[in-house]
């Protein structure tokens, strides 16, 4: 092969060699979640990327991807209750970047939206509101904790970062104060059983008094029913009666029926009832 013909062969194989780089740096693809912003020599484009395919400049300008899907870091956080003891309080953040905010955050936080914006606003918020208590409300207040921290990091952090939730995990304290909470614990529990016995006993005595009020007014009342009504006894006698007539033991072991008894009672009435008639005036 002559010599031009190895140069035009040479030629042909550079620009095809061009060609292709220019189309592989002259396009680009952003994945669905993502927006892309655009870098033309280390200035940022004030626009992002919209997903999917795009044109670029080729060789000047590069597409980095940043996703506003919601994402998930965990923290620990070091703090202080307001009785100085350390509390270490591990933590979810959930959140997600607008993507109206996309340009703005990776220009002025260098791309790292929540270790360069979110995290430190988190510990800020949360050693605010833990400061505030003391060691034993913490652990019993959790949910308040959460909330509260919440708010105060969502108005910290602004419409940069759409914070959409705080999730406690676990609240760590030392063992010697471990130790006396659960003591502490302990003994009010005691207590609160020892109050609910003592109340169960004063209702029972109270119960019982009721029921002893009650029998004495039912005794009085039959009594001076009796007194009221001699032959009111007799009258229970002869509703109770079955028909037969049972052998009654009587003082001195003297049995009688009851046709006999009855006939005793009657002749007692009849006498009764002729002395009063004695003792009407005339």
């Amino acid at each position: 092969m002559r010599p031009d013909q190895w140069a035009r062969l040479l030629g042909v194989a550079i620009l095809i060699l061009v060609a292709v780089l220019l189309a592989a740096t002259g396009t680009y693809v952003v994945q669905p979640g993502y927006r892309g912003v655009e870098i033309i020599l280390g200035r940022v484009s004030e626009t992002y990327k919209p997903e999917g395919f795009g044109l670029k400049l080729p060789l000047v300008s590069v597409i980095h991807p940043v996703s506003i899907r919601q994402q998930t870091a965990q923290e620990v956080a070091e703090c202080y209750s307001s009785d100085l003891q350390q509390i270490r309080v591990a933590l979810r953040v959930l959140y997600r970047i607008p993507e109206a905010a996309v340009v703005r955050l990776y220009r002025d936080y260098e791309g790292d939206a929540f270790g360069q914006l979110v995290a430190p606003r988190v510990h800020e918020a949360l050693k605010e509101v833990v400061a505030l208590q003391n060691a034993e409300q913490i652990v019993k207040n959790r949910e308040q904790i959460k909330v509260r921290t919440l708010e105060l990091t969502r108005s910290k952090v602004g419409e940069l970062v759409v914070v959409e939730d705080l999730v406690i995990e676990d609240i760590k304290l030392t063992p010697e104060l471990e130790r006396a909470i659960e003591q502490k614990m302990i003994q009010e529990q005691e207590a609160a059983k020892a109050r609910f016995v003592q109340q169960r006993a004063q209702i029972e005595a109270n119960t019982a008094v009721i029921k002893a009020r009650g029998e004495a007014e039912s005794i009085r009342i039959r009594g001076e029913a009796l007194k009221e009504n001699p032959a009111y006894v007799d009258l229970q006698i002869v509703d109770r009666w079955d028909g037969q007539a049972p052998l009654v033991v009587g003082g001195g072991s003297v049995l009688m029926t009851l046709s006999e008894s009855t006939r005793s009672v009657g002749n007692t009435n009849h006498a009764r009832a002729q002395s009063v008639l004695s003792t009407r005036p005339r």
